[in-house]
């Protein structure tokens, strides 16, 4: 099963296709549903942005609906975070570009800039851990 894939532009995230598999998806499901089964689909699959056939097969593949919500909004959450992670990074390297600039400038290298730098190798290293922690769970 492909996890659920998602675009970050302009702070509006949105769903994107789900990922190719080898053979294609061979099989195709219809299912018919009453008025009131489609306005609780529709508004689970919006709550945890997600197609309602998504919504149905992480349903039923991961024990229920209450699971598979939960993966989905973890899922968004994680990918929430770790923009969020980008641009806290982002920031840094700014800063850490003025200080390299007045290092240049001077010839001297403040305090500052040393602890900065071994902050950057920690919030990087930490990174690291939390994508190879986030890999050995999609196993």
């Amino acid at each position: 099963m492909a996890d659920e894939n998602t675009e970050k532009s302009a702070g509006t995230s949105r769903q994107t296709r789900r990922r190719r598999v080898d053979g294609g998806r061979q099989h195709r499901h219809v299912v018919r549903v009453t008025p009131e089964e489609e306005g609780q689909l529709l508004a689970l699959a919006l709550q945890y942005r997600v197609s309602v056939p998504k919504l149905l097969v992480d349903s039923a593949l991961a024990g229920g609906s209450s699971t598979a919500a939960s993966n989905a909004s973890v899922r968004h959450e994680v990918v929430a975070q770790m923009f969020a992670t980008h641009r806290l990074l982002a920031g840094i390297a700014n800063n850490v570009n003025q200080m390299a600039r007045v290092t240049n400038a001077t010839g001297n290298v403040h305090t500052e800039m040393v602890v900065t730098l071994a902050k950057v190798r920690e919030v990087a290293e930490r990174i690291d851990e939390f994508v190879d922690e986030l890999s050995r769970a999609a196993r």
